[in-house]
């Protein structure tokens, strides 16, 4: 007897992606019904229903949300697929709290689509607990791809209070993540308690963290409450967890093994529900390989895993991220908003933006404040963030020069080339960041993308003074 083939209804406004949609479907062998808007559709399901429901988010009259809360009041099981040109944070987050089986940002690829409609089919709908919609991080800006896959885990996790480790570079916004995985938890009328773990000196940190009795050591005139019990029943996110000493990896193996803790000095086990967030620009994997790192404390941190992209594998998002941000400088500020010419706009798009969101932000303040006039155009960049007035070699030129050494090097030297240059190269950028940040180790590493630890270890190889 043959199979019975899949059933799919498509709903959108846009007559090119039902088009698209049902011609790639049949030819998938699965039945297809194309709906220009959702009132017929619903009408429809009230004989028949699909496999799979395909639905666009915004359109006239009753839009995709809507219809997947009406399937779940109506007692309708069915997996539905949203997708969306508006591919916000809001957007993922509402369409999977609202019990949709995935989410598909616009442009998508079509046979992705058609394998997406199949998976959906095999797996039916997930249940769909109600659950009220919180605000999100309006600042969380992104259309690529890279972006959308950290909404999507987001959105993903949006019902649950799972432990979430954050990795990426300095700068790409790991915070604003750990807050929007907060705000769209069961736990978002819970605390949110942020700790930069490399920020409090090691000798501090137990206490920052777990609390200390009165006398327990000098200067311990009262008890103190610590981090752990002020995030209880919400989230405490811990930052640049790579840093962290071995005793208090120990410590907090054992917290979220256990769910409890001792207070210095205290005698008495204190309980604890905190859901803990972690991020690192390290690369943990390695840490537990040369032994920095402990293994079980890695396991039980990355149970999901967030990878926050530089804004180098993002340039399409970078108009959005300046005019957001030039709009809260101003705002900031008490002035109007000003607008980027487009020859400042080409400047800062290509620009490298090696200190990511963070870099950006901050380059907004400035010129909010520097540039003269309403519009910003080119020659109001500064030299460092690519500006008329910057030369090639700041630009990325001085890649030809290197080429030029090493032809060099090679024609009048035996040694190997990374043994000659790396150690110049470090050498360089380290005293470049020291410089930039008056001596303080602690700013400089965040600006090189390391752990304070670790710029301590190369200043001593290297020999800088």
């Amino acid at each position: 007897m043959a199979a019975v083939p899949l059933t799919a209804w498509v709903v959108d406004d846009d007559d090119s992606v039902r088009w698209v949609m049902e011609r790639a479907l049949t030819q998938d062998g699965i039945n297809v019904r194309c709906f220009e808007r959702a009132e017929p559709m619903l009408e429809a399901l009230k004989t028949q229903h699909p496999d799979v429901l395909v639905t666009d988010v915004r359109m006239p009259g009753i839009d995709g949300l809507q219809v997947v809360n009406h399937l779940d009041t109506a007692g309708i099981s069915l997996p539905v697929i949203v997708i969306t040109a508006h591919s916000d944070l809001d957007s993922a987050v509402a369409a999977y709290q609202a019990g949709a089986f995935e989410y598909l940002p616009k442009p998508f690829d079509i046979d992705e689509a058609v394998a997406l409609v199949r998976r959906a089919a095999d797996a039916g709908q997930p249940a769909n607990d109600e659950l009220e919609t919180p605000e999100v991080m309006s600042a969380m800006v992104g259309q690529a791809p890279a972006m959308q896959d950290v909404f999507r885990s987001i959105g993903r996790l949006s019902k649950s209070s799972m432990t979430v480790l954050i990795t990426g570079e300095s700068g790409t916004g790991k915070e604003l993540v750990a807050r929007a995985l907060h705000e769209n938890s069961p736990r978002v009328r819970q605390p949110f308690v942020a700790l930069n773990t490399t920020a409090i000196a090691a000798d501090l940190l137990e206490s920052e963290l777990f609390g200390h009795e009165r006398g327990s050591f000098t200067g311990a005139d009262q008890r103190r409450i610590g981090r752990f019990e002020q995030a209880d029943g919400g989230t405490l996110f811990l930052d640049e967890i790579g840093d962290m000493s071995a005793d208090l990896q120990t410590r907090l193996l054992r917290v979220l093994a256990e769910g409890e803790f001792y207070r210095v000095g205290g005698q008495v086990p204190i309980k604890v529900d905190t859901r803990i967030i972690a991020a690192t620009n390290q690369d943990l994997n390695k840490a537990v390989e040369e032994g920095r790192f402990r293994e079980d404390l890695y396991h039980r941190l990355n149970v999901i895993s967030i990878v926050t992209p530089p804004l180098r594998r993002r340039s399409e998002d970078i108009p959005a991220l300046l005019a957001y941000y030039l709009a809260k400088s101003a705002d900031e500020l008490g002035v109007d908003a000003k607008s980027l010419a487009p020859d400042a706009l080409e400047a800062l798009q290509v620009f490298d933006w090696p200190g990511n969101v963070r870099q950006l932000v901050n380059a907004c303040r400035k010129l909010t404040v520097v540039a003269p006039g309403n519009e910003i155009h080119r020659d109001d960049i500064p030299e460092e963030l690519g500006g008329s007035g910057a030369d090639a070699t700041a630009q990325g030129d001085w890649t030809a020069a290197l080429t030029q050494w090493a032809q060099q090097a090679i024609a009048n030297s035996d040694e190997s080339l990374l043994d000659q240059a790396a150690p110049e190269f470090e050498k360089t950028l380290i005293n470049t960041a020291l410089a930039h940040c008056n001596g303080r180790r602690q700013d400089a590493a965040k600006l090189l993308g390391w752990g304070r630890n670790t710029l301590t270890r190369k200043i001593k190889e290297l020999g800088i003074d």
